[in-house]
């Protein structure tokens, strides 16, 4: 799943529109919309979008034996 579907999810979930996610980002819905189409999302801009919907932003790897860096 690439991240702008897992952010379409999470707006689902919120029951946030991604206009609205946009607004509360303070970004024009129509930047927003360019940028799902591209994909192309920060840490800090997950991390900001995790933020403004309440909810946590994990990254991490995980090695074959279950360690994580």
């Amino acid at each position: 799943m690439t991240i702008s579907e897992q952010i379409k999810v999470l707006c689902v979930r919120c029951n946030v529109s991604e206009a609205e996610l946009a607004r509360r980002l303070g970004k024009s819905p129509q930047s927003f919309n360019s940028k799902m189409k591209r994909g192309s999302f920060s840490i800090p801009e997950l991390e900001q979008i995790a933020d403004v919907l309440g909810v946590s932003f994990k990254r991490e790897f995980i090695l074959a034996d279950g360690d994580q860096i």
